[in-house]
């Protein structure tokens, strides 16, 4: 089969890999352009770019696909399937019906619940006890297309978006090499419409979404913490300097005003929230790096009365 692919992260670098793996030839690797990366905000390759590079595949690397120009060269040779994976791009009506079969997007929710960007972090962050990879065709819409495949997996109760994402990026490279196998095997991937009535939206998350709000509940703030975990960290300030918050764990109960440390030693240190407390285990200044609460006391003052965020950071 003439496989094209179309990603740029580590989510789906790990596709990638695993298709080469499977033997499948990849005629082309389409993935987003440079970006400075790392504290020296070098310009470096990505994930994908990496793999493409190192295999010796034919890369293409366009900034946007919204004139001709951008996509008419790209689709000059036949394909039979574009993988799609977390590519940061829109693909045009001509790309979308360039393949003969389409173009087959790996998503890490269960659809329709959390079409978009961040359906990782948008699970954690509203409680969800599952999630799981929906293998798709692509249509116009924002993840919209019908379903082929989907695959649930539960999340653990301190589930990080970190580790939720690895889970899931190894679970949708099995998946798209199944569909592929399937398809050059000359099966028919049947595909499901979803239900628009069901859907919910996983936008982009922002670093004013990762500000922790004291006021809310502990529960709250604990999937926060878990959700914007290893980026862009949950953020807020003791002193006036940002700080940002990693491991923790929510207390019942009643502590005081919210953002107040009623408790700071070598178990942690417990601010309090809206409703309970957060238990936290491990912080880290601007500038430096993530310590555990008692090696953090132990370089820091934090006396017991202290405010953490708007009102009093």
């Amino acid at each position: 089969m003439r496989i094209g692919f179309a990603g740029t992260p580590v989510f789906a670098a790990t596709a990638l890999e695993a298709i080469l793996a499977a033997g499948f030839p990849v005629q082309l690797v389409l993935t987003q352009p440079d970006r400075p990366r790392g504290r020296g905000m070098r310009q470096e390759p990505g994930p994908v770019k990496a793999i493409a590079l190192a295999r010796g595949l034919a890369l293409r690397q366009p900034g946007s696909l919204r004139q001709e120009s951008d996509w008419k060269p790209i689709v000059a040779n036949p394909l039979d399937a574009l993988v799609v994976a977390a590519y940061g791009l829109i693909l045009p009506p001509s790309v979308l019906s360039w393949p003969r079969h389409g173009c087959i997007n790996i998503h890490a929710s269960l659809l329709p619940r959390w079409r978009g960007a961040a359906p990782i972090a948008r699970a954690i962050l509203a409680g969800d006890r599952e999630t799981g990879i929906s293998i798709m065709r692509m249509d116009e819409g924002l993840d919209t297309g019908p379903v082929i495949s989907r695959h649930a997996v539960p999340i653990g109760p301190r589930e990080t978006s970190g580790s939720l994402h690895d889970r899931l990026a190894a679970l949708g490279a099995q998946a798209i090499v199944a569909a592929l196998r399937a398809l050059d095997r000359g099966e028919t991937l049947e595909a499901s419409p979803q239900d628009d009535s069901a859907a919910s939206y996983a936008p982009k998350l922002a670093r004013e979404d990762a500000r922790i709000d004291w006021t809310g509940e502990a529960a709250v703030i604990d999937r926060a913490v878990r959700a914007f975990d290893p980026v862009p960290g949950a953020q807020t300030s003791l002193d006036g300097a940002p700080l940002k918050i990693w491991k923790c764990a929510a207390l019942p109960g009643r502590f005081g005003a919210p953002g107040t440390v009623v408790e700071a030693g070598p178990n942690g240190i417990v601010i309090a929230c809206g409703e309970g407390a957060l238990l936290v285990g491990a912080l880290q200044r601007a500038g430096g790096r993530r310590m555990d609460a008692s090696a953090f006391l132990a370089g820091h003052r934090l006396a017991i009365g202290s405010r953490l965020g708007a009102n009093g950071g």
